[in-house]
């Protein structure tokens, strides 16, 4: 894996700036494996979220909730992205074994580049925290938000954020789609 071409230098990555180009391995809907690269999705809004391990107890119901709202994230025009630090065989015989077909790619990072650089990565432990990532078409990031190990996040207010972000309009707390802005 690399990220822009290169070995992953440590740096801090903020909200408004640019998001690196990975590259990984990724498991796909049908079962096969492909490289994704974050460039391909240019033009397109991206939710990309890390969990720590396959075969877990809270993991699996996060990947199912992306799942099931990824129609919603498509009709908002949002791809979406899972991750972790396992192969992709991990995740393929995960997948048959218990979460069954997922509608999205999920990447293998197993050189833990990706993970590193969203500063997501337990570096003694080799594994990534619960973090999502939302990126808009330009490739800016527009939303980071990282839960420790044991707390699952909120597919529900992820979305909300998305098509919150998407009005380019101020929001306020709890806005939902088709309210009013703030301006």
């Amino acid at each position: 894996m690399s990220v822009n071409g290169t070995e992953c230098e440590t740096k801090k990555l903020q909200v408004g700036q640019k998001a690196p180009d990975f590259s990984a391995q990724a498991l796909l809907h049908d079962g096969s494996f492909k490289e994704v690269k974050l460039s391909d999705y240019q033009g397109k809004w991206v939710v990309l979220f890390f969990y720590p391990l396959d075969f877990t107890f809270v993991c699996p119901t996060e990947i199912k909730s992306f799942d099931r709202h990824y129609a919603d994230f498509k009709k908002a025009g949002a791809e979406v992205l899972g991750a972790s630090t396992d192969s992709v065989y991990s995740h393929k015989a995960w997948s048959e074994k218990e979460l069954g077909k997922i509608q999205f790619p999920i990447l293998g990072d197993t050189g833990h580049q990706v993970s590193r650089h969203f500063n997501v990565l337990i570096e003694d432990k080799g594994i990534a925290l619960r973090g999502t990532f939302i990126i808009d078409p330009n490739g800016i990031l527009k939303s980071a938000t990282v839960n420790d190990l044991p707390v699952g996040r909120s597919v529900e207010e992820t979305l909300r954020t998305l098509q919150a972000l998407q009005t380019g309009k101020l929001t306020g707390c709890g806005w939902k789609p088709g309210e009013k802005t703030l301006n």
